[in-house]
């Protein structure tokens, strides 16, 4: 990866480990460890990493997430929310991060959506796909940008963040 550069991480004053151990672990077989049991191999990563492979919080969440329109955004960001208070109320940190990453993931998509009804930014030659505006999916991302925000600023959430990332990485 370009931004993995020993180079680059050095002017920013970090060191290739140093950045690794904060990056989501990609090399662990997420179909066979289940990180309820395990929350200690889990890394939070930046932004949405790993949203798609943390079992057994993926089969929980992602039945819920929806974003074709506002009414299915707001139905979903609520079941997810839910869900967070769940895994708040059992201090099942890697739980609350995950609905946090699946809330973030319907604001991107539904902003991808919004802007390119095919999904895709980019055709096959490489050249970017003109913007198509879709203020329903617009709205929806709307809908899941403030269901994010507001679990991302639990200070329950904060606080077991920073004691996960001191704990593990």
């Amino acid at each position: 990866m370009t931004s993995d550069h020993p180079a680059r991480l050095r002017r920013r004053g970090l060191t290739t480990a140093t950045y690794r151990s904060k990056t989501f672990d990609y090399s662990l077989d997420y179909g066979k460890v289940d990180l309820r049991e395990h929350p200690e191999l889990y890394r939070v990563g930046r932004g949405e990493q790993g949203v798609l492979l943390v079992e057994p919080y993926k089969s929980e969440i992602l039945p819920h997430w929806r974003f074709r329109n506002v009414a299915a955004a707001t139905e979903s960001a609520a079941a997810i929310s839910a869900l967070f208070a769940t895994y708040k109320e059992r201090q099942d940190f890697v739980g609350m991060d995950m609905a946090r990453k699946v809330l973030q993931m319907g604001y991107t998509r539904a902003r991808r959506y919004a802007n390119h009804s095919s999904g895709r930014k980019y055709d096959a030659a490489g050249d970017v796909v003109p913007v198509d505006r879709d203020d329903e999916k617009a709205a929806a991302a709307t809908v899941f940008f403030a269901a994010w925000k507001h679990v991302e600023a639990d200070p329950d959430y904060q606080l077991r963040k920073v004691r996960h990332k001191a704990c593990y990485g």
